[in-house]
């Protein structure tokens, strides 16, 4: 599921790869910047680590690198994970094209997601989701239960109910938001094709609740067998919390975590917090059996 500024976004590689390496220190590491061709579309990446345990950031709806992981990216232990952020196709630096949404779009971006760390070289990894990049990476680890290792997810759901149409309707008109809230998207997309691809997000998410019981992915749910976190803050104005109970009900032993103060962007207002805990998950605990 999406929502971004309103929901406090404000706040083996290929010859073809073309690599940049900043002259920023990121937590004792440098982020290398470039573009894969995955899938015929030049996928925009940040890397930065040289751990062990590789871990794919996915943002939300509309969302990039630049916007969504600022904190992850500079703060998360880069001995132990190399830290590796996406922008899916027709998001931030990953345009041309622009962004469409059809019925399999999430479907899109998770084969987009997995097979851009293939390209990249890594063989296993892990996901960490926000909102609908929760989403994206909850179809990924069903369809490819030997390549994820351990999966976080917060600010997301398997399905589209009659009360999430409503909080999506409710904002669906940027014109009405604060000129403060539509800033970090206006600078990726500019003014007017923010709000067309807004729109048209609104308009792609909503056709879920067309489906049986309004599915996304029900029916991967199941099928879901790495360790796998679901974190909510009980605040979050954006996602009932009937979504992160049945996320914890139907994905095999999950666990959940509730953060009494959190809205909807806890890894930004709580960047500390919510990077120790991410940490902690991926460091000790054991993965499944297959």
């Amino acid at each position: 599921m999406a929502l971004f500024l309103l929901r406090g976004r404000f706040f083996s590689c290929r010859s073809d790869v073309r690599r940049v390496t900043t002259a920023a220190q990121r937590n004792r590491s440098s982020v290398a910047s470039g573009k894969q061709r995955v899938n015929g579309v030049d996928l925009y990446y940040e890397q930065t680590g040289t751990g062990k345990h590789a871990v794919l950031l996915l943002p939300g709806a509309l969302g990039c690198t630049k916007t969504d992981f600022g904190p992850q990216l500079k703060s998360l232990n880069k001995e132990r994970h190399t830290v590796v952020g996406w922008d899916p196709r027709g998001y931030g630096r990953s345009r041309p094209p622009d962004r469409d949404f059809p019925s399999d779009f999430f479907e899109r971006d998770a084969k987009d997601a997995v097979d851009l760390m293939k390209a990249l070289g890594f063989v296993k990894f892990s996901l960490l989701g926000w909102s609908d990049g929760g989403i994206t990476a909850m179809i990924a680890a069903a369809k490819n239960p030997d390549v994820i290792s351990k999966m976080v997810v917060w600010g997301a759901n398997a399905f589209v109910s009659q009360q999430d149409l409503e909080l999506y309707d409710a904002v669906r008109d940027v014109s009405k938001w604060s000129a403060k809230m539509r800033k970090p998207m206006e600078e990726v997309y500019g003014a007017e094709a923010f709000a067309k691809t807004w729109e048209a997000w609104g308009d792609g998410i909503a056709q879920f609740a067309k489906r049986p019981e309004g599915s996304i992915c029900l029916e991967l749910l199941p099928l879901i067998r790495c360790p796998t976190l679901v974190i909510h803050g009980e605040k979050d104005p954006m996602v009932p919390s009937f979504h992160p109970q049945h996320l914890l009900k139907h994905i095999q032993g999950s666990r959940l975590h509730l953060m009494p103060e959190g809205r909807h962007n806890i890894h930004l207002r709580y960047a500390d917090e919510f990077n120790q805990l991410v940490e902690n998950f991926l460091e000790h605990t054991s993965e499944n059996p297959k």
